[in-house]
């Protein structure tokens, strides 16, 4: 797999002037919604086989053959880590946090979707929140050590829109600290640093494979450690704690994914190349697109990582633009391009996290006022996103028209 694609080359959007724009009364660029998250479908035959095989076996849930096929090609991709499926990615990140031991205090960042923090939440355990490095925007070494107290029981980093968190710093400062290092990887799939994919850090990492997700099996999520134990924990808490038929070991839950979403998944993982090709192409023409409009910049993926391209987000700097991100989103809206605030308004900004004091978050609060995710995956192609990249252009190119059309 590449870090970059070829650039897309194609026809000159529908719209040059502001006046066409539809926040000023012209007709939407889109006749249907460009929606950011819009699945990614791996073959439909594929997916429907699996599911009907499911049901010739009345076998639906309970670890059955399409369960294990699936951990064992996410292990495939992963290079042999250890995999333990779960119904959703929030229930992964509970159970790996109880299967580790952890108690107290977990720092976290506050720049990340509120899952995160209420997995920890939920297990009885207290999230801290801290700031995010400007560079990466991932929560790194020095933001981490600034909130660690003597409560502190583990830090759970979060590999932001398949960005790479500073791993090997973190590490470190886990060592140090004698907790265990997580990492929420949601975002992560086909996404790598050096040759070793985001998953394979920390003691345990967490992927999503919600429907929104670069490969998606439904409504799904999967724990991945190098932890043999580990995984043989979590395997056993996923299913209320049993070994086997009817021997029960400790205190365990239902998170179960079932056959008809590990056939899902498994069709998503044939498919992966495919997704993140298209992922790859609508990233390159995104930036070729937005390369010189004043104020806008598109979040990078740079060398050594190797990212899946299937989050784009841009900082609009409102004092260079003219516009603020929220003007820039509601002419985008109008265009039927619903680009979205991830992570707005931030986790310390809403309930129950925001009735306890929290420290100055100045690069988290530049981040939720300035960033916005732009439509991407295969439900878009690259001359959707050269389009949409003109029409931020217009906007910007008349900032007082477009504002004074928001706000009439």
């Amino acid at each position: 797999m590449a870090n970059a694609c070829e650039p897309w080359t194609g026809s000159d959007p529908v719209k040059t002037a502001v006046a066409e724009l539809a926040v000023l009364g012209g007709e939407p660029a889109f006749a249907q919604p460009l929606h950011v998250g819009r699945p990614n479908v791996g073959d439909r035959e594929s997916i429907l086989a699996g599911i009907g095989e499911a049901l010739d076996e009345r076998w639906l849930s309970n670890d059955g053959v399409k369960l294990r096929a699936f951990e064992r090609r996410l292990s495939e991709l992963l290079g042999g880590l250890h995999v333990v499926a779960t119904c959703n990615a929030t229930l992964g990140l509970q159970i790996a946090m109880r299967a580790l031991g952890v108690e107290g205090e977990v720092v976290l960042p506050a720049l990340t979707f509120v899952a995160s923090a209420h997995a920890v939440a939920w297990e009885g355990l207290a999230p801290v929140f801290a700031d995010v490095d400007p560079g990466t925007l991932c929560m790194g070494p020095a933001e981490a050590a600034a909130r660690v107290g003597p409560r502190t029981g583990a830090l759970l980093g979060v590999h932001l829109w398949g960005r790479s968190s500073d791993v090997e710093g973190l590490a470190r400062l886990a060592r140090e600290q004698e907790v265990p290092l997580l990492f929420d990887a949601a975002h992560t799939l086909g996404s790598r640093r050096g040759v070793k994919p985001l998953a394979a850090f920390g003691d345990a990492a967490v992927l999503s494979f919600h429907a929104t997700k670069i490969a998606n099996s439904f409504e799904g999520g999967a724990i991945v450690t190098a932890d043999a134990e580990l995984a043989e924990r979590a395997a056993q808490m996923r299913n209320f704690g049993f070994v086997d038929e009817d021997e029960v070991v400790g205190l365990g839950t239902n998170a179960k994914l079932s056959e008809a979403g590990a056939a899902m998944g498994l069709a998503s993982l044939e498919a992966l190349d495919g997704f993140l090709a298209a992922s790859r192409a609508n990233y390159a023409a995104y930036a070729e697109a937005l390369a010189a409009i004043p104020g806008v910049t598109l979040l990078p993926f740079d060398p050594p990582e190797e990212f899946n391209c299937h989050y784009v987000t841009i900082d609009v700097d409102p004092a260079a633009a003219g516009l603020g991100r929220d003007e820039v989103r509601a002419a985008l809206v109008a265009e039927n391009v619903l680009a979205r605030r991830y992570f707005y308004p931030g986790c310390h900004r809403v309930p129950p996290y925001d009735r306890q004091p929290q420290p100055p978050l100045p690069v988290t609060e530049r981040v939720l006022d300035r960033c916005l995710s732009l439509p991407t995956g295969t439900a878009v192609e690259p001359q959707d996103a050269t389009t949409v990249g003109r029409l931020i252009e217009l906007a910007i190119s008349q900032p007082d028209a477009v504002r004074g059309a928001i706000e009439s």
